[in-house]
């Protein structure tokens, strides 16, 4: 584990082991050597809240020091060559935390770099979130398995990340997307196959009613993403049957719980009734950010 760029970069032992690690983190919270005499720096060409201050708290509560670069600063092909980027900085920092838009992008730094390189969301995947999310469901069942998820929603990063998941942990994924918006077959299809190994079943449908089904757990993000603003009108009428609603959640017989990696789009993809209801655990989710992450750097940095 020199760079962590996706799910599929972990089996499934070391995904327990760091989930196993962030419980421990959580529940006796305080500051460590971890990365004493270390420095970091967030390379964030997309704006953030939760990702960047959650790292920023992870770094300083490891012992560590943190830089924060913006969109002006990084450019990556634009104000210099991606590869550049990455040896110089590898001369400077121990490690990169990258926020940017294309994992391509991502890849091309990371073998560039020197120094252990983060992925803290791209356009394609979102892996730092989905290990905080697979915390916050151990949380509630005590397992990583056995279990069925419904994700309602685009066919993004988050998805992708759920999807590279459920095929390697062995719970079931129901996605409900619009046709035309389906996840990308070259993250689907690969997990399809790794999936019957691992005992779990991932669909894809057009119908949320499909996919609430015995659902544990019901995920929902954002109809329209960072960069995709010009497609927003167009996104808001073709996801405007796929909200997470009382009435869609009046047939459910089950316990299940609500699930949102925020921010949230209020009226648009979810409802301030659910997303505010006893069954949310939405900002657990945000929670575990913190503690997830520092797993994660405590991992990378035990291996240099």
């Amino acid at each position: 584990m020199k760079h962590f760029l996706s799910i599929n970069d972990l089996s499934r032992d070391e995904i327990l082991e760091l989930v196993s690690l962030a419980e421990e983190l959580k529940s006796n919270r305080k500051f460590r050597n971890d990365l004493k005499d270390k420095n970091v720096i967030l390379l964030f060409e997309k704006p953030s809240l939760r990702t960047r201050v959650s790292f920023e708290v992870a770094i300083a509560e490891l012992g560590g020091k943190y830089y924060h670069l913006g969109h002006r600063e990084v450019g990556f092909g634009k104000r210099e060559a991606v590869k550049d980027i990455a040896e110089v900085l590898s001369c400077y920092v121990q490690a990169c935390i990258i926020r940017t838009f294309k994992q391509d992008d991502l890849v091309e730094f990371s073998q560039h770099a020197s120094i252990p390189v983060v992925n803290a969301l791209t356009n394609l995947e979102h892996p730092c979130q989905i290990l905080s999310d697979l915390l916050t469901i151990k949380e509630r069942i005590h397992r990583l398995n056995s279990f069925k998820l419904a994700f309602i929603g685009d066919g993004n990063n988050i998805s992708h990340s759920l999807i590279q998941a459920s095929s390697i942990l062995g719970f079931d994924l129901s996605i409900a997307i619009p046709s035309g918006y389906e996840p990308d077959d070259k993250v689907l299809k690969p997990a399809l196959e790794r999936a019957e190994k691992a005992n779990s079943k991932i669909t894809v449908s057009n119908s949320p009613e499909n996919a609430i089904k015995g659902a544990d757990f019901i995920y929902t993000d954002v109809w329209t993403s960072m960069g995709q603003e010009d497609e927003m009108q167009e996104r808001n009428k073709s996801f405007k049957n796929f909200q997470i609603n009382k009435k869609l959640l009046g047939n459910i017989a089950s316990k299940y719980y609500i699930m949102h990696c925020l921010p949230a789009h209020r009226g648009e993809e979810i409802t301030d009734e659910v997303i505010d209801s006893e069954n949310s655990i939405v900002i657990d989710q945000a929670e575990n950010r913190l503690h997830m992450h520092k797993a994660i750097l405590i991992k990378l940095f035990s291996q240099i």
